[in-house]
């Protein structure tokens, strides 16, 4: 949720300049199925207790789809750092089993209690780059307490790149009359 939160204050924040991220949602977009296909199944994964063969090949194959939607519309702005965020998550989660390792101090220091928490992002006895996974922390007690990676930031600034880059002005610029020449 820290990270969805982040994400949409990342894409909000032109408006603090006046100017509105309309570019981003008017842009005729590659194939967005694979992106709105993998953020649903994010959520399944996430709320739905599905059976340990499926879960873990199932959150693997979201970051393809969403590998797979940000190479084909490379060409945006902020798409390819948000690429290499998505990479390194989904390398990672790829390579620990289909879970995102997190650092034993990170979870302690969000407050998460580890019994009651999807294990998505786990702490692991001998994970395989670890520090691609959770080492970060979002301290309990502040709103939305949680970790996140190196990939999560790389996320939430391609999303910031992107809405300040397809940015336009909230209201259209008054132009000040041409000047007159006396003839």
């Amino acid at each position: 949720m820290l990270v969805l939160a982040a994400g949409v204050l990342a894409l909000l924040s032109p408006l603090l300049a006046l100017r509105w991220p309309a570019g981003l949602a008017l842009r005729r977009w590659r194939a967005p199925a694979l992106i709105w296909g993998a953020l649903v199944a994010q959520i399944v994964i996430i709320d739905v207790s599905l059976p340990e063969a499926v879960a873990p090949p199932a959150h693997v194959a979201t970051y393809v789809a969403v590998l797979a939607f940000l190479w084909l519309n490379r060409e945006a702005r902020g798409a390819l750092v948000v690429a290499a965020g998505a990479f390194a998550n989904g390398l990672a989660i790829a390579l620990n089993g289909g879970v995102l390792p997190a650092s034993a101090g990170a979870i302690e220091a969000a407050g998460i209690d580890v019994d009651h928490e999807f294990v998505n992002s786990a702490v692991m006895a001998d994970p395989v780059l670890p520090w691609l996974g959770d080492v970060f922390a979002w301290p309990d007690p502040l709103p939305l307490a949680n970790t996140f990676s190196i990939g999560d930031v790389l996320i939430v600034a391609g999303v910031a790149v992107a809405a300040w880059s397809q940015a336009r002005p909230l209201r259209p610029r008054r132009h000040a009359p041409a000047p007159t020449v006396d003839a």
